[in-house]
């Protein structure tokens, strides 16, 4: 029994990292819980174990009594004179016992009761060992998929990278390594479970901050941040000293820096612009190479208006409205982009054309074509490919954002059949 105890406060204490003393602790408890519900039911016991040879000890708690009614609790005067001389009716007095005499029941109950105990020490150092980490880039390996989560083993601890974490084309195999960001520590019935995430804006700050030494010391500041996980992200940049360049800092030496950074992400695109607190020339900087035009700002309702030529037009909107989210999300102002009408069409006239072709869609009213407008969907041909989420993204609600696919389907559908 002393050898078992001793190889497991060993092993314990050099693989798990839990002391011996806690440990004792546990195992002490354990046994006594399992005894109290086995042949020594009632019986008051006292437990101790030797911490360097693992040596198991027991005593029955008994009080000293003239007459006795129950042999678990009490002992007579007379025998107890015998193992302590002098002792008197009222005193208490401690009566060693056999270990072996706990019972084979109760020593696999504590077995079983010191392995919950062992789980509930590792729950508690996990917390302890990874609270400080939130907010950091860990590295781990992937174990396997359960319902589209990813298990990952991070050494000390297992790990979940959510479905909802996860970044759209991104697919990992177990056995491969993975970064990711240390989301948060969430309680769960298993104890504390670790959140990873590769979709947080959160974690591709943390690369450049990694990355970029000028971030690190504060040379270089993030100041606006925005980002579709696993298409594009935005970065604007400022530099606390003027001697060093902001946007060369983050790019690096032929690039080396942002290339690094977007290995780890995929091939996600990264645009790192100079940050401007003006809106007027932050979107200047932020549509680049697209050039603005007849740029028109509503400080009440933070929209901007822009125009840029028919060339520009697909790179400042992007692949469904990407670019201009994403610009709009930056500075923090809606934009609404259009084209450079010939003659003297301007913007308002551009939106106006739009909204009245839209409107030949049954079902769609004004107040909804110039929603669509404003996100660039012009006419019926420019919602190939466009999905609801797209909509959504632009203010419509899931339901509202079905209903006008549906219409706008069913007409270009009835175009086709037409023609």
């Amino acid at each position: 029994m002393s050898s078992e105890i001793l190889s497991v406060l060993e092993y314990m204490e050099k693989e798990k990292g839990i002391s011996r003393e806690d440990m004792i602790s546990a195992i002490i408890t354990a046994i006594k819980n399992a005894a109290s519900r086995g042949v020594n039911a009632g019986q008051e016991l006292k437990i101790e174990i030797d911490p360097k040879h693992g040596g198991l000890a027991a005593w029955a708690i008994l009080k000293v009594v003239d007459s006795v009614s129950d042999p678990k609790l009490e002992i007579h005067v007379e025998k107890a004179q015998t193992l302590k001389p002098g002792a008197q009716v009222g005193d208490i007095i401690e009566r060693e016992m056999d270990p072996s005499f706990l019972g084979r029941i109760a020593a696999q109950t504590a077995r079983q009761a010191i392995m919950q105990r062992i789980r509930q020490f590792e729950k508690e150092r996990i917390y302890d060992d990874y609270k400080d980490l939130i907010g950091d880039v860990v590295s781990g390996i992937v174990r396997r998929r359960e319902r589209g989560d990813l298990f990952i083993d991070l050494g000390k601890a297992e790990a979940v990278l959510p479905h909802r974490e996860q970044v759209p084309g991104e697919d990992y195999s177990p056995g491969e390594r993975i970064r990711c960001l240390l989301l948060a520590i969430e309680a769960s019935n298993r104890g504390p479970e670790l959140i990873l995430s590769r979709a947080s804006n959160r974690f591709v700050r943390r690369l450049f901050e990694l990355e970029v030494t000028e971030i690190t010391d504060g040379t270089v500041k993030i100041e606006a941040f925005a980002r579709e996980p696993g298409y594009r992200t935005k970065v604007a940049v400022t530099s606390m000293d003027s001697k060093v360049d902001p946007v060369g800092a983050c790019v690096g030496a032929r690039g080396a820096r942002v290339k690094s950074i977007v290995r780890e992400l995929g091939g996600e695109k990264i645009d790192i612009i100079r940050y401007h607190a003006d809106p007027h020339d932050m979107i200047l900087e932020a549509l680049k190479p697209a050039i603005p035009r007849n740029v028109r700002m509503d400080e009440a309702s933070h929209r901007i208006s822009i125009e840029v030529s028919e060339d520009d037009l697909a790179i400042a909107i992007g692949r469904k409205g990407q670019n201009a989210r994403l610009t709009s999300r930056l500075i923090g102002w809606k934009v609404d982009i259009g084209k450079i009408q010939s003659g003297e069409i301007g913007l308002e006239g551009k939106v106006k054309i739009a909204i009245k072709g839209l409107n030949q869609i049954p079902g769609i009213d004004d107040d909804t074509a110039q929603r669509l407008v404003a996100m660039g969907l012009i006419s019926p041909e420019a919602f190939i490919g466009v999905e609801s989420g797209d909509l959504v993204e632009g203010g419509f609600s899931i339901e509202e954002a079905t209903a006008v696919l549906d219409k706008v389907n069913a007409f270009n559908q009835s175009q086709k059949i037409s023609s």
